[in-house]
């Protein structure tokens, strides 16, 4: 019973994440319980517990006698938010390369294939697959780092990548080739295991995503 109740809890925790990341829950929107049950079939002690533990991701404000609503957006927050993505992910980066083996390699090999080929077909004119796009972009970056032998600094990346890609979303658009080439020479760097490339290359990469977001905000 309890097994059940956990996988219930966390199915609603990821379907409620999605839907704030991809904006169909909208930045302010109050999230009342009735419909919140409704639309996803969970009961109200779940989605108290989803909506603390998202508050705790700061996804969600909850605030006293008023109730829980969808964290709001801004540009200082966005700056934030890829200031501290390049701290940690360059960090992460460096030990991953010094420590990363042949599965690693390999995990790396294919997380960029699969991204490459999707923004291949972006770069001809198809973006009816963003939710896809977006995934091999996070397994990519989440295979860079996957070696540096830290997990809490692999949940910290976790959550602060998912809050990063809400307000890609929020402003979504592609940067084209520009960005396909930064993907390129990271991976290529990580490979050869040229460290300073590849960190240097991940917070331009980082840096012109932040530049490119802002101007569509």
């Amino acid at each position: 019973m309890t097994q059940s109740r956990n996988i219930v809890g966390a199915s609603t925790y990821q379907r409620i994440k999605r839907d704030i990341i991809y904006g169909d829950l909208q930045p302010g929107s109050k999230l009342k319980l009735d419909g919140l049950r409704e639309r996803y079939h969970a009961s109200m002690s779940t989605l108290r517990e989803t909506l603390n533990r998202l508050a705790s991701e700061g996804f969600v404000d909850a605030l006293d006698q008023r109730g829980f609503f969808v964290t709001q957006v801004s540009r200082e927050d966005l700056i934030e938010i890829a200031n501290l993505r390049v701290l940690l992910e360059c960090h992460a980066l460096r030990l991953s390369i010094r420590n990363g083996d042949t599965d690693w390699e390999g995990n790396l090999v294919a997380a960029h294939h699969k991204l490459h080929l999707m923004e291949q077909g972006m770069l001809k004119g198809d973006d009816s697959k963003v939710e896809d796009w977006k995934r091999y972009d996070w397994e990519f970056h989440q295979a860079l780092i996957e070696a540096c032998g830290s997990q809490n600094l692999l949940s910290l990346h976790a959550v602060l990548y998912d809050k990063y890609l809400r307000y890609q979303m929020l402003v979504l658009t592609h940067r084209g080739e520009e960005a396909v080439e930064e993907h390129r020479k990271v991976f290529e760097a990580a490979l050869a295991r040229d460290i300073d490339t590849a960190a240097d290359t991940l917070k331009v990469h980082i840096e012109k995503g932040l530049e490119h977001s802002l101007a569509a905000f």
